[in-house]
């Protein structure tokens, strides 16, 4: 059983690392500090998936981590 976590653990960690490096540069620059950029530029198509994808893949690595803390 831990092994089969350790191995999700792994998987999902791997899935966050790849899934945020396939994120598309924003260039917000100081912009990005009060919210102004987010203004005109809304995520489109791969974009949304791809934050739905990175979103899902955190939470469980984050899970994983959480029960294999208490195991």
């Amino acid at each position: 059983m831990k092994s089969l976590l350790i191995f999700l653990q792994i998987l999902s960690a791997l899935a966050v690392i790849a899934t945020v490096l396939m994120h598309s540069a924003k260039g917000e620059g100081l912009g990005g500090i009060g919210g102004a950029a987010k203004l005109f530029g809304t995520p489109k198509g791969l974009e949304e998936g791809l934050d739905k994808i990175t979103t899902g893949s955190a939470v469980v690595f984050l899970v994983v981590s959480f029960i294999l803390g208490v195991f």
